[in-house]
């Protein structure tokens, strides 16, 4: 069949794995074919769902022997083994947890990146990937009025590269929020806008980590929202419709 060639490669391409330029053709082709969109969208699911299994902190091998040349090292000096023992026990329980407290906090944010990808992808296999279609800032943004708990600001696209498409409402961790579709040479960018309160994951400011996710993504906190933008455009398409939200 046509597609399998490329559905042999899905499971590198959900985990971004594939070279840059078959990154990009792959992206093509998944927002062009609707087996493999759908494909695609349930190999982000299942690895969003590993992820959200949970990962529990187990001390190296390397650590342990560490622990165990400072207990004997202790013991030789003349603190009781009982003592010694109970020490690197201790040492052991605040590391791991300090260890299982990041690694799940890296996890948790992740998982938002995971989801809001996934979110794009079935906006984008859909075939009604808006339920409220205009090019007018002044129809989009009354029509949300309502549907989600707060109110957000669009930008003037006069003159710029960008034309609204639409919206339509999202729910990430069960939280509602705004899902804007913008086009921009040929390209679909999503931007969510969800209240920053209704995230577990604390994002703050920091940029969004290599490979958290396929597509190119700019997320930050603005007047209590929390705004994405992804899409298959280019990295420099992001960071300019980020900056025409964020009034830069």
């Amino acid at each position: 069949m046509a597609c399998d060639s490329w559905r042999a490669k899905l499971d590198a391409y959900a985990d971004g794995q594939l070279p840059e330029e078959e990154m990009r053709s792959f992206d093509r082709h998944v927002h062009a074919c609707p087996s493999c969109s759908s494909e695609a969208l349930g190999r982000y699911q299942m690895k969003r769902a590993v992820q959200g299994a949970g990962k529990r902190f187990a001390p190296s091998a390397e650590f342990r022997r560490k622990m165990e040349r400072r207990v004997a090292t202790k013991s030789q000096r003349g603190l009781p083994l009982g003592w010694a023992i109970l020490a690197a026990a201790m040492v052991l329980l605040v590391a791991g947890a300090l260890t299982s407290n990041y690694l799940q906090t890296r996890s948790a944010r992740k998982q938002v990146f995971s989801e809001i990808a996934d979110l794009h992808v079935a906006t984008m296999a859909s075939s009604s990937p808006v339920d409220v279609v205009s090019t007018d800032r002044h129809t989009v943004k009354p029509w949300f009025q309502g549907r989600i708990p707060f109110a957000f600001n669009l930008p003037e696209l006069q003159g710029t590269a960008f034309t609204l498409v639409g919206g339509r409402v999202s729910y990430l961790e069960q939280t509602p929020g705004a899902q804007l579709i913008y086009d921009v040479r040929k390209h679909h960018i999503s931007v969510f806008i969800f209240p920053e309160t209704g995230l577990r994951a604390g994002l703050g400011e920091r940029p969004v980590p290599p490979g958290a996710a396929t597509f190119n993504m700019k997320t930050w906190s603005q007047g209590g929202l929390r705004y994405f933008v992804i899409g298959d455009a280019s990295a420099a398409d992001i960071d300019s419709l980020a900056k025409l939200l964020q009034g830069k």
